[in-house]
């Protein structure tokens, strides 16, 4: 017999919030409730990351040095707080890296467009299709997990969420940015 959810065993099966900082670990780990949709949640945190540096690089295209300096503090950030948040959801959720938990693809996402802004001159308004081989490239390294993304999971708490998504940003990063210099 077929299982009906296929992905049912990635979520959390408990719920167990203590107070306000678990609230808001929540709240911050899920990427803002994208985590709780049924189906690819992941991909929904993705999106949500994809907003984000979607708006940085529409309001600061202009000014490339401060694009690139803000998208790797949001990026830092991001990943601080998914730390924190990830490891108070996980006790919450009573799982380890439960599929509900997507501040780590949030901040992956970001960091896989932190190297575009020294293009976006050349690019002009053709920026935005870039947008989409960032996000593939990233939901790419984030599922198939290349070495030496597939240990990182191994780590503890917040840590072990975090990390694999950031070093699947920075090969998404590092490919969007050889493939917008030879573009």
């Amino acid at each position: 017999m077929t299982n009906p959810e296929p992905f049912a065993d990635k979520r959390g099966k408990s719920f167990n919030a203590n107070g306000a900082a678990d609230w808001l670990a929540v709240i911050l780990a899920t990427g803002g409730g994208a985590g709780f949709a049924p189906i690819a949640p992941g991909t929904w945190g993705s999106l949500v990351g994809l907003l984000i540096a979607y708006g940085l690089i529409a309001v600061f295209k202009s000014n490339v040095v401060l694009l690139q300096n803000l998208l790797i503090v949001v990026s830092v950030v991001l990943a601080w707080i998914g730390i924190w948040a990830g490891t108070r959801a996980e006790s919450v959720f009573g799982k380890k890296d439960s599929g509900q938990i997507v501040i780590d693809e949030v901040c992956g996402q970001v960091i896989s467009f932190v190297f575009i802004a020294p293009f976006l001159a050349g690019l002009g308004e053709g920026w935005r299709w870039w947008m989409i081989p960032g996000f593939l490239l990233f939901r790419a390294f984030d599922i198939f997990k290349p070495f030496p993304i597939n240990g990182l999971q191994s780590l503890t708490g917040g840590v072990g969420v975090m990390m694999d998504d950031v070093i699947a940003g920075i090969y998404a990063a590092a490919l969007m940015s050889l493939a917008l210099y030879f573009a």
